[in-house]
Parts: C-alpha cells; structure tokens; sequence
C-alpha cells in the first residue's frame, strides 16, 4: 500500500470512508454532482468526456480530500464501435482476437472518462433459456476460462494508468449461469465439486489474469445468497486465491438480501454484505442508512475495503490525471475499428450445414424474413452508445449491382400474421437462390430476456419451410444471441450459418459470407439442443451406469412390446429420451467454413507422464498435420478433448483440454502443437489432483470426427 493511501485512510472520516463504498445507479447530472460533493466515490458514465470531467472536478476540487471518481459502465462488446456479443467472439476460438476487441472497447471508453467496465462475464452457462448466455463465452470452462483472461488482459492491458486502459470486472461471482428453469436472479444449488470444476474456474482465471475487479451475482448459491456469501467472496476469492481488488455488487443486490428473506431490513442487509466481503455496493443503500445504523459495520472491514478501493484509483493514475481530453474522445467507429469487428463477426459465424450452396454463384437472388431489411444487428448492451447498422438488403445491392435482388421480407420478427409469406414464395420460385435472414431480435437476448421457446419467434419457421418447399435452394442467415431449436427447418435447406449478433459492420460481415469473401470459420461454443425439453445438454455431461448406445424413436412397439421387444427398444431402460435422437442437433465445437482439411494421424511427445508435480508444467504435446484440401485459402479449429477412462468420482465422458486455430493457404499443410500442463489431467474430489491411470485424447475438427490417441500418468 502506498504512502498516499496511507495517509488518505489516516485523514478520512467515518462518512468519507462509507461514500468511497458506493457506486450511485446512473443519476441525473445534477444528482450526481450532489452525492459527490457527499462523498460518494464511484459513479455511473455521465456520458461524455466534457461532463466526465464536470463530475471530477467536483470530486477533486470540491471535497474536503479531493479523490478522484471510479467511473463505471456496462461495456460489454464496445463503446462506439460494436463488436460481436461475447457468445459469437467465444465461437472464434481465438483469445488473440478476444483480447483486440477488448482492448478496442478500452481505448474508446477511456477516451470519454470511463474507467471501470462491468465485463467480462465469466459465467459458464448450459441453460440457452437464459438470455444472458449472449453475454458470455459459453458451456465450456476450459474455453470460458481461456477468454476471459484473454478479455481481461485487453481492458486491462500492462498499465491501468494508460490512456487506453480501464478496470475489468469479472461477474457475476458465481454461479449465476447455473439458475434453475434458465431464468435470471434463480437460485442455484451446486455441489462443491461443481463449483470448483465448471462454475469457479473462470473466475480464477480473471484472477491469475490481473482482474482488478469481480462482481457479486444475484444468485443463491446452496441456499446463501451471494451478496452475502463469505465462505465464497471471502474464504475463497480473497483468501485463497489472493484477489486484491474490490468486489462490488450488481445494482440492488444488497437490498435483495431483504427479499431473499435472509436479511430483516437494509441495514441488516448491508451489514451482511460487508461482513460477507462486498467492498462497493451498486446502489447507493448505505447513503439512506442512519448513522446509528452504519456504526453496526466492522471498522477493520471498512478500512480494508476502503483500500481496495484507493488502490484501484491509483493504479488507473486518477490522483495524478483525473481527467481525459474531450477533443480527443472516440465519438465514431475508423476504419481500422469496422475492419477488426468485420473480421471478428465472420470469424465468429458457425456453418452448420452446406451443400455447395455457399458461397452465391447465382444471379437471380431473393432476400427474404425479418432480417433482410432490418439493422438490429448490434445485440444487448448497447443502448447507451448511439451506435447503429444498416440492412443486409442496402449492403449487398451496394456490394453487387449486378445481382437481380428481389426482397420480400415474409413475415416480422414476433407477429402471428403470415400473409407475406406467399409473396415470399413466389418470389423464390422465380430466383436462383433464396436467402432467409432469420432470428432473434436483440431485445429477446441479454438480462431479464429468459424464453421458454427456443424456436424462430413468430413466423419465420413458417417462411422457411414455405420457401424451401419451392425447390429453389435456400440458405438461412441464422442472427441470434443463443443457440435456438432448429430441428422444424434444418434440414429442408441448403445451407445455414449461425451469424448471431454481429455488431457494427455484421451486415457487411453477412455479405461477405454469402459471397465467399469470408469464410464462416467460427465453431459452436454452446451445444444447439434438438428440444428444449432436453435442456440441459452439454457435450461434457457425466458418464451414467446406464448410457445409450442408440437414439429413441417412439413407435406402438414400446407401448405393446416393452421390455421384451426386439432391438429397436432394447435400448429402452437408458440414459435418453425415447422421443428423440441422441445428443442435441448440433454439439459444442461443431462447425466448418468453405475450405475443406484433411488431418494426419495426432502423435504425442510421451505416452506417459508424472502425475505428480506442478498443475501448470506442460506434461506433454499433441501434434497433428494438417492439410487444407480445397482451393480456397481458410481457417481450420484443431480441438483436444480428454476422457478419464477411470476415476475416483465420476468424470465427463469427453471435455475440451486444448485448441489451436490456423489459417492455411488452397493446398498446404501444417504441423500444429498443443501443449497440456497436467492439469488439464486433474479433478476436483476434496482439492485438485492428477490420478495414476489411462486417459483418452480424442484429437479433431469437431467432436463427431477426433481420432483416439492414449496416454498415462504414472
């Protein structure tokens, strides 16, 4: 701690010390300015860089100490230039480009005076009922873990006091992916197994990362709420993995302590979240508490939270620079910034079936469903920034004068009313490939955007299908913030690729997929489920004592032959669904663009390895050649799954322990390397450790193609 916080605590009154533990919820200027002047110490983006500076002044040179602001806002997938929401940056595979983009976020947002982002999210989620799967990178820890380090890592970059730095958030401490029925604030009752191997390890990872902040979820974990979890924000984030930042809570998450029903009124729920290990609170409840009331607080806690805070101001430099250059905010998108979100938006996009179709060859073009004409492209989260998109429609006609472009947009997003779909039809017969640009609009995805359905809303099944049943083949342009159900329409048409919500530059990232400018090189970071009644279906689900060797298909024959019936239901008393297939429609990892690659046969450095010694050592190395086989340059996903053929507590039967993307010329090859430290080999049963015995590396493109390769630790 440094000789200024020091002194800073030294000098501090009980009241200036609580004011520092606030962070008042988006008030109007003139509020603002008022609780600053009361000492509040964190504020909501005012939102310029002129009026950022207003409120500062009124922090530095008007408060009896003169600390400067915290000033926080939901910068979740840019700040004027929008990226891919995080889901589609996930299914890039690629922590490089995760890192860029956050870093392009960082540089904008600073620019205007922020300084504190409430991003990344590093919740693992298997529900895509639950609309903030948008938000986060998926149902994979090992893939979760890898991005939001890497995203940290770019808000935060080398030196918080950098011109385009800001604090990175880690939320919401933990849990909260896992909320039952999918639905936002649910509780969720989670084994300490679960905990430590699926929902904490992201979170650690923001740690080891550097993250100077973490945020507390609305969630009950095990029956404690988290705002007032100590076994959880104390025990376990500060204690054990030393985090030395603050934790602040999500807006109101202390006063839902009271309804929770574990608190008897705020200031009991005040003082359990501090005992607890809150050190801001989202809000502003402490400024309506009586002092009578404060004084319940543990001093020693208040102190130590105080410096949490004091410290993050000084690493971001706000004591020595308070303030940013209003001529040099970052109002509008360059160049340089569409052209990364364009690429990222391609990179992100997931093919999940082709026939040739892609890319257009045809002349004669028909743009059809909700997405053709409109520019809500951007996702959640934006509402705060001006940004805007255009139309796929204005892109291609721009991009293509030569093409016959007709456009009937069939049906809209959510109405029941399907009279345009004829048009649609017969506008399809007549061109040489129909185009569907169909999906969710951003309001039906981010918080409080729980569904029930996870098929196309309204009509757009309907249009699909209508256009499909013409012959003439059809694509479908899949823009979306979850994986949804696509079992009604896959498979009548030609191709379809899940663009999701692509950001600033996604209608041009469209038209360069439907021209063969791009590949769709993305992979799927969450599985999409054949029903939401299987939900949820994660690749890396438990083994069972009975697993199924085959899919259900309902017949008379289970009802009249039952357990005595001949192969088709012998399968019966297991671990599936009679109603429906093995599997979700299309599993975690899957996808391919237009070039096509051929892999050799994966080899590893050893065929055995110490089961003990550091969990982070590289143990060994998995190579494998591969080759692009078509005559088009494109990316390839090499995937490392690992299967724990026998353990002490039942293990996934396969789960993601490595990747490595590559981008390979029409005909070449390449040897490519993946390192596995030992504890990619490890589970969890009362503390970390590496059992002796025989593992499955299973080493592909997808997880439907890996080749078996088997190691040891001895």
């Amino acid at each position: 701690m440094s000789a200024r916080i020091d002194d800073l605590l030294a000098r501090m009154t009980w009241d200036e010390k609580i004011g520092q533990l606030q962070i008042v919820f988006r008030p109007n200027p003139d509020d603002a300015a008022a609780l600053v002047r009361r000492g509040v110490g964190s504020t909501f983006w005012p939102p310029s860089a002129a009026a950022t500076n207003a409120l500062q002044r009124v922090a530095v040179e008007e408060t009896r100490l003169g600390i400067p602001l915290l000033v926080g806002l939901d910068v979740i997938h840019g700040q004027r230039t929008i990226a891919p929401i995080p889901l589609s940056q996930a299914a890039t595979f690629d922590p490089d480009l995760v890192r860029e983009l956050a870093h392009l976020a960082a540089t904008e947002a600073r620019s205007g005076g922020v300084t504190w982002t409430f991003s990344p999210m590093a919740d693992v989620s298997r529900d895509p009922r639950w609309g903030r799967v948008s938000e986060g990178f998926g149902e994979d820890p090992w893939l979760t873990s890898l991005l939001v380090a890497a995203m940290v890592r770019g808000y935060q970059g080398d030196d918080l006091s950098s011109p385009d730095a800001i604090v990175a958030t880690a939320k919401h401490f933990v849990g909260y992916g896992a909320g039952e029925g999918g639905r936002d604030n649910n509780g969720a009752d989670l084994s300490e197994r679960a905990l430590r191997t699926v929902h904490l390890p992201p979170f650690e990872a923001a740690v080891r990362a550097g993250a100077a902040s973490v945020m507390a979820a609305f969630t009950s974990v095990s029956g404690i709420p988290m705002h007032a979890h100590r076994r959880l924000l104390t025990d376990v984030l500060k204690r054990e993995w030393g985090f030395d930042g603050v934790v602040v809570g999500d807006a109101e998450g202390v006063a839902n302590l009271v309804p929770h029903g574990v608190a008897e009124n705020l200031a009991d729920a005040v003082r359990q979240a501090y005992a607890a290990g809150l050190d801001i609170e989202m809000g502003g409840s402490p400024l309506g508490l009586a002092d009578d009331e404060l004084a319940r607080l543990d001093p020693g806690r208040v102190d130590d939270a105080v410096r949490r805070v004091l410290r993050v101001k000084e690493a971001l430099g706000l004591f020595e620079n308070p303030y940013v250059d209003p001529d040099a905010e970052i109002t509008t998108p360059d160049a340089a910034s569409r052209a990364l979100v364009r690429a990222a938006a391609t990179r992100g996009s997931v093919l999940l079936h082709n026939d040739g179709t892609l890319p257009l060859v045809a002349r004669r073009v028909l743009l059809t469903g909700p997405y053709a004409t409109s520019t809500d492209h951007l996702g959640a989260w934006v509402q705060f920034f001006g940004a805007r998109a255009g139309s796929v429609v204005d892109e291609l006609s721009d991009r293509r004068p030569d093409l016959e472009i007709a456009v009937e947009e069939g049906v809209d997003f959510l109405s029941p009313d399907d009279d345009g779909i004829a048009a649609a039809v017969r506008a399809a017969a007549a061109a040489d490939v129909a185009v569907v640009l169909a999906g969710e609009p951003s309001a039906l995805s981010g918080e409080a955007a729980s569904r029930s359905d996870l098929r196309l809303p309204g009509r757009q099944e309907a249009l699909i299908r209508a256009v499909a049943a013409t012959g003439t083949p059809t694509v479908v342009m899949l823009v979306t913030g979850r994986p949804l159900v696509v079992a009604g329409w896959i498979d009548e048409v030609a191709a379809a690729v899940v663009v999701w919500h692509g950001g600033t530059e996604a209608p041009a990232a469209i038209v360069d997929l439907l021209l063969g400018d791009a590949e769709p090189s993305g992979r799927l970071p969450m599985s999409f489920p054949r029903s939401v009644g299987q939900i949820p279906i994660p690749y890396a689900h438990e083994n069972t004592g009975r697993p199924a060797s085959t899919g259900g298909t309902l017949t008379a024959e289970h009802i009249d032959v039952g357990l005595h019936g001949p192969g088709n239901v012998q399968d019966k008393y297991t671990s599936k669904y009679l109603d429906l297939p093995l599997g979700p429609q299309f599993s975690f990892g899957h996808g391919s663009g237009y070039a096509r690659f051929a892999h050799g046969v994966p080899e590893v450095s050893a065929s055995a390895f110490p089961a003990e010694g550091a969990l982070d050592e590289t143990v060994l190395t998995v190579t494998v050649e591969v080759t692009n086989t078509s005559d088009r340059r494109g990316d390839e996903v090499v995937q490392v799954y690992l299967r724990d053929v026998v353990a002490s507590v039942t293990q996934p039967v396969r789960r993601l322990v490595g990747f490595a993307r590559r981008t390979l010329d029409a005909g070449h090859s390449a040897t490519v390397s993946i390192a596995l430290p030992r504890e990619v080999f490890g589970l969890w049963a009362d503390g970390w450790r590496v059992e002796p015995g025989a593992f499955e590396l299973h080493v592909g493109s997808t997880l439907a193609t890996t080749r078996l390769v088997r190691v040891e630790a001895r």
